[in-house]
């Protein structure tokens, strides 16, 4: 199913719509300020191994995921001051942090070292999804095997028809990667040089 939400003003009817689909287990493709994404409820073990199979992911690189806002960060990562300085000042933005990890992450989204890749980004529909859901969502970019991305949800739409329960249509997103940057141990570490500025860890 292909929905159009407005990507200025998300339709709250609309967002109910897709979280009740998140709730049951399904997966859903959304914009982001990066790439649109393909996510599922963090919670959900099944979902997420569907996510796995649909991108041909090995296990052992868990995906990143996305919380409404700083503060729910805390509750899934552990957030030193350092951290929480810096990524106020950048978030929402096309970010991921890396940070530990805390018992609330299931497993599958940890890495061997415990840590987890975590975007606020900027974009209210996905912000608006994570919030009502009261989960973060899983976050990967809707790329196909050979990496190549989708820009237009309606051909993203005709490629996942079959593993995707709804995509939404929030018009055109950046389409460029977002910057990865470590905080673990507050030494910050450059991972991928994507979309946002980084000047501050340099």
């Amino acid at each position: 199913m292909l929905l159009k939400i407005n990507p200025d003003n998300p339709q709250e009817r609309q967002i109910s719509r897709v979280v009740d689909i998140i709730k049951k287990g399904g997966i859903i493709a959304y914009p982001t300020d990066t790439f649109y994404g393909i996510g599922c409820d963090i919670m959900n073990k099944k979902a997420i191994e569907k996510i796995y199979t649909i991108k041909q992911r090995n296990k052992n690189k868990p995906f990143s995921f996305i919380c409404p806002d700083l503060k729910d960060i805390s509750k899934y990562a552990k957030v030193s001051n350092f951290a929480y300085r810096n990524m106020k000042r950048l978030l929402p933005g096309p970010y991921t942090f890396v940070l530990s990890g805390s018992k609330l992450v299931p497993k599958i989204m940890l890495t061997k070292r415990r840590t987890a890749g975590i975007r606020v980004p900027d974009n209210k529909i996905a912000l608006a999804l994570a919030n009502e859901l009261g989960h973060p969502i899983i976050s990967t970019s809707a790329t196909r095997p050979d990496g190549k991305v989708f820009d237009d949800p309606s051909l993203l739409h005709d490629y996942f028809a079959t593993t995707i329960d709804i995509v939404i249509d929030g018009g055109s997103v950046p389409g460029s990667p977002s910057s990865v940057i470590s905080l673990i141990d507050d030494v910050p570490e450059i991972i991928r040089y994507g979309a946002g500025n980084v000047e501050i860890f340099q």
